[in-house]
């Protein structure tokens, strides 16, 4: 062999290793996720915050990459058909068996299947050396006007869109680590009242106007002690002409600072401001809005200026932790199997919480709660007692207070439980 033929030996086994490098770079860097690279950071992994920044921005390394790796594998199988072509016919045959079997094993198959073995190793170890390859601006030049080519034959934004985690995938990973146990429940329903947070609007967990303890403006300080030491409330909106006229809130403790000379002085002398939001602001932005402007109340207001209920800061904490419960609240379960497998829930209960506990996969649309849906489904105010059948299920209005669904008990159709026996 000629000194020729040695640089071209030596050229291939360097590019082969150039390859099997780049193919697992790529595969280790394509799984991993930015919370994981994030995890790395924080445990001061070598090389972890360049792994942080390369998963943060795939566009800027994944074709410059691919780019690299193509270019390797097309001079590879070149130099070694220049090697093979002194065989004549035998050197083709030669040639494609060395290149299918050593350079998919060596330089595809191997290192990808390393990559996959040790997420994490091959990603902290790829990570410096593709940050050095992609600030090489020639290279990115190259890589950005192939691409731009790529973009006329495939239109669009190419990877600025994504990749990216959805709500859906994060809510899987909880639930997978729950079961892989690791984290506990608590954690599992915390992550998901988290993600929830932020779709969930003031209508969904205020207390509705017929819920509402207020006070007229003009009645006494000593009758509004009395009131509140009955309701345990510390802050009772006041109104003037009627409930959809809030001039602002009382503080308990303002009048039990007010002097025995002030207790029959109107109420309206005493009240604060109140806080306004409508009924579909984002309860996240109430939580900023309540930190940052220091109030723990808000009176909720419909598309027409009416009261709609009312949220404090305690509701909005629930949405995360769950149920709060102190000493002057009524504790009542808002679901409760009944002998027989029947369920009687809360006519105020999210109907997406009674489909998650019940299986009843009863739609949404205009309504909140498994009371609304029932008023839908029948268009009148039920009679206690009356009932209707709804995809395999019987829906019992079991309390009604005036114009009112209290509590609703929800039957499984025998016809239904023989088709899914």
């Amino acid at each position: 062999m000629s000194s020729t033929d040695w640089a071209y030996v030596v050229g291939i086994v360097v590019l082969i290793g150039a390859a099997g490098f780049l193919a697992m770079s790529e595969t280790a860097l394509t799984r991993m996720n930015r919370v994981k690279a994030l995890a790395l950071d924080e445990e001061h992994r070598r090389g972890a915050a360049t792994l942080a920044r390369l998963v943060e921005h795939p566009e800027r390394w994944l074709n410059p990459v691919l780019l690299v790796l193509l270019t390797c594998q097309l001079v590879t199988a070149t130099l070694v058909g220049f090697l093979a072509d002194r065989f004549g016919p035998w050197g083709v045959v030669m040639a494609t068996g060395f290149e299918v079997c050593v350079i998919f094993v060596v330089a595809e198959a191997a290192p990808k299947t390393w990559a996959v073995q040790h997420s994490e190793r091959a990603a902290l170890l790829a990570a410096r050396p593709v940050a050095a390859l992609v600030r090489f601006w020639p290279l990115r030049v190259l890589s950005r006007g192939l691409i731009g080519m790529a973009n006329v034959i495939i239109p669009g934004k190419g990877l600025k869109e994504g990749p990216f985690v959805s709500e859906e995938e994060l809510l899987a990973m909880a639930d997978v680590a729950e079961q892989e146990e690791v984290i506990e429940h608590e954690e599992r329903a915390l992550i998901h009242s988290i993600i929830e947070f932020g779709d969930t609007v003031v209508r969904e967990v205020m207390k509705p106007r017929p819920d509402m303890v207020t006070v007229a403006g003009g009645t006494s300080v000593r009758d509004v002690r009395e009131i509140a030491m009955a309701a345990g409330y510390s802050r009772i909106p006041a109104y003037e002409q009627n409930i959809d006229d809030i001039v602002g809130v009382v503080y308990v403790k303002d009048l039990f600072r007010a002097r025995d000379e002030a207790a029959d002085r109107p109420v309206r002398e005493f009240v604060r401001q109140a806080h306004f939001v409508p009924e579909t602001k984002r309860v996240s932005e109430l939580m900023r809005e309540m930190q940052s402007e220091k109030f723990h109340m808000a009176i909720v207001v419909d598309e027409y200026g009416g009261t709609a209920g009312l949220v404090t800061l305690e509701d909005l904490i629930e949405e995360l932790v769950g149920e709060i419960v102190d000493e002057f609240d009524v504790e009542e379960p808002n679901i409760e199997a009944v002998p027989g497998g029947d369920v009687r829930v809360n006519g105020r209960m999210p109907i997406d919480e009674v489909n998650e506990l019940t299986h009843a996969n009863f739609p949404e649309g205009d309504w909140d709660t498994v009371a609304g849906f029932l008023f839908n489904l029948l268009g009148h105010v039920p009679t206690e007692g009356e009932t209707i059948d709804f995809n395999g299920h019987r829906l019992r209005a079991e309390k009604v207070q005036g114009r009112r669904i209290g509590r609703v008990r929800i039957s499984k159709l025998a016809s239904s439980q023989q088709r899914d026996e």
